[in-house]
């Protein structure tokens, strides 16, 4: 299976996504913003990137904009529940329009993960 980075800020939503992706196989790696994940990525190569969106310090879009600037080849997935100011869709079309593989709106079902992932590991 599939060497995965797992960036979200939340911790219990974090614990789930990370639990379901262990109970498929996967090898997760976690980072709880994108300064964090940047730096990892430094010393390791993960097959799939999975990255909320709105974060503290560095967020989901920037961290994609940061990593596409870097020639970063790694699919992403891309998450989000939104904000009262801001949607999940409006959140989710952004990350599109930089390439991400595949776009999840929170809450997903574990069938629309491991959609999600056969996509973007295409």
């Amino acid at each position: 299976m599939a060497h995965i980075l797992v960036i979200e800020d939340d911790v219990q939503f974090l614990l789930m996504l990370v639990k379901m992706l262990e109970q498929d196989g996967h090898n997760v790696i976690t980072a709880g913003d994108g300064l964090e994940a940047l730096a990892m990525l430094s010393t390791r190569c993960p097959d799939l990137i999975i990255t909320d969106i709105l974060m503290p310090k560095l967020d989901g879009v920037e961290t994609i904009m940061q990593l596409s600037q870097q020639g970063n080849l790694v699919p992403i997935i891309a998450m989000s529940g939104g904000r009262r100011s801001i949607t999940a869709e409006f959140n989710l079309e952004s990350a599109k329009l930089l390439g991400v593989r595949a776009a999840l709106s929170k809450p997903f079902l574990r069938s629309d993960l491991r959609n999600a992932i056969d996509e973007a590991l295409r």
